[in-house]
């Protein structure tokens, strides 16, 4: 077959190829859901709100509406796990480059794929050791000269590394419970 024959199948295959990718497709993305103070984390049941630090939600193929994670490591444990990662439409982490790590506001979501994550820093969220997300690399490498860490990419992201993010003691609620 010559090149110009070729073009209407070739386009035919991208038009296919491009609506297999429904996962990260932004026309079929819902959009952050504001986070109120009723909201509790899928996980652990707590009161979302009370706790400082990024919080997470993610988007599944079976619900339509967000489940919401009072951390980034909650949000990440979950979306690890193998029935959870087949299922997820799209998640979204608070970019705290523009937020307050205090109180972070529901205008400062972004795609949880697109952020760069510092870990290992002394920042605390609910659970005590958390991953801090940021729109841009800049941004992530500014609180990583403040606060310490390591910068990663959500590709970067696996079981491995939130087990060892989870076991380090930190000051939430996690490392108080432990002790009780």
């Amino acid at each position: 077959m010559t090149m110009p024959a070729l073009l209407p199948t070739l386009a035919l295959i991208a038009l296919l190829l491009t609506g297999c990718n429904n996962a990260t497709d932004s026309a079929e993305r819902m959009p952050p859901q504001p986070i109120s103070d009723d909201d509790i984390c899928h996980v652990c049941g707590m009161f979302i709100t009370e706790f400082e630090g990024p919080k997470g939600q993610a988007f599944m193929q079976s619900h339509s509406d967000a489940r919401k994670f009072c951390s980034t490591l909650e949000m990440f444990v979950f979306l690890q796990q193998p029935e959870n990662q087949t299922q997820l439409r799209h998640a979204y982490v608070h970019d705290v480059g523009v937020t307050p790590w205090e109180a972070p506001k529901d205008d400062a979501f972004i795609p949880a794929a697109d952020a760069w994550y510092v870990v290992d820093h002394d920042r605390r969220g609910s659970m005590g050791h958390t991953l801090a997300p940021f729109s841009s690399p800049e941004r992530a490498a500014q609180f990583s000269t403040v606060h310490g860490g390591e910068i990663i990419t959500y590709d970067d992201i696996d079981l491995e590394l939130l087990a060892r993010i989870g076991r380090d003691e930190g000051s939430g609620h996690a490392a108080h419970s432990m002790e009780n």
